[in-house]
């Protein structure tokens, strides 16, 4: 069978991926009955369910950002409007991580918005206190534990340096206080209210850690930067097959429930072009990296060079611009 057959028969045929929309009412039910319901009969129960539907939801506005479950962008951004996970606007995490998309700068400290690593240089200029700190963050229980909270800090941090100067962040922005005026009016009266809200908030964000904490490594071919994690567990639904990293990287416009067999349709494929970074499962990570890190926090592959650093702020590195293009 060619490579190319099974992503042709992963795209839907119709306007409408029910699958998608189907979770994401359940998803919706969930988080209603965990904030009302359950919370009131049993409030851990409640903040765990609640935790779960919230990570699930953030699953689903990665697939509605990527187009699904609609061919329309504007109804895609519609179901995704309530602004469950409150710390990040939809439109700001559409535009971050289509730029992540760019395989050629992935891990990159400067061009990957999504990136955990720092420039060498930026990273011999911190305080040791502020380094301890992120050598325990690059263990997955630092990242499950403290990367929330740093995660967050340093995500609005940054936010709020664009707001002063960039009008399509502000609109962004605006637009998002739209979505936390729905999620205000709903926890106000909610059993839950906002104390156990943003415990359930913040459970979900450590698990969104797991996913994201490994997902791509420092290596000379961007090809191989890429992750898979062969686990058809909970957290691979949780996730929605986004443990196939690699795979979503290279065909973006397959929906999450055509992964695996796409996935199990060209492994050999997959596992080549990555050069074998590759988890049998999220047990096996646990087990290697629950109190190890995976690799540094500055950029092994960065030359560690002031003057480097110097010409690529000034955007004088043309292999390696701040737009992410040679």
């Amino acid at each position: 069978m060619a490579l190319g057959d099974p992503v042709q028969t992963c795209r839907t045929p119709i306007a409408i991926e029910w699958p998608t929309l189907a979770l994401l009412a359940a998803t919706y039910a969930l988080w209603a009955l965990g904030t009302t319901i359950l919370y009131a009969q049993a409030p851990v129960l409640g903040v765990i369910v609640t935790a779960l539907a919230i990570t699930q939801y953030s699953s689903l506005q990665h697939e509605a950002l990527h187009g699904h479950p609609f061919e329309d962008a504007r109804w895609n951004e519609a179901l995704v409007f309530p602004a469950l996970y409150p710390t990040v606007p939809y439109r700001r995490f559409r535009s971050t991580h289509l730029a992540h998309h760019h395989d050629p700068v992935l891990t990159d400290p400067y061009d990957d918005p999504e990136s955990n690593y720092l420039d060498p240089v930026v990273w011999d200029r911190l305080p040791h206190w502020l380094q301890t700190v992120l050598r325990v963050n690059n263990t997955l229980l630092g990242r499950m534990i403290i990367g929330p909270v740093l995660g967050n800090l340093v995500w609005l941090r940054s936010e709020a340096r664009l707001l002063r100067r960039d009008r399509a962040v502000q609109r962004d922005w605006l637009l998002h206080l739209g979505g936390l005026a729905l999620l205000g009016l709903w926890l106000t009266p909610a059993p839950m209210g906002w104390a156990g809200y943003l415990l359930a908030f913040y459970i979900a964000a450590a698990l969104l850690k797991i996913r994201t904490f490994l997902e791509h490594r420092a290596h000379d071919a961007h090809r191989a930067r890429t992750v898979i994690v062969e686990d058809r567990g909970p957290l691979a639904l949780l996730f929605l097959n986004n443990n196939l990293h690699v795979v979503h990287h290279m065909h973006p416009q397959v929906p999450w429930y055509r992964l695996t067999d796409l996935y199990a349709a060209n492994r050999d494929h997959y596992l080549r072009r990555n050069d074998g970074y590759c988890y049998r499962s999220y047990a096996q990570i646990f087990a290697r990296h629950f109190l190890r890190a995976k690799d540094p926090v500055p950029h092994p592959l960065m030359p560690a060079d002031a003057a480097y650093t110097m010409r690529r702020n000034a955007g004088d590195v043309p292999e390696l611009s701040k737009k992410g293009t040679p």
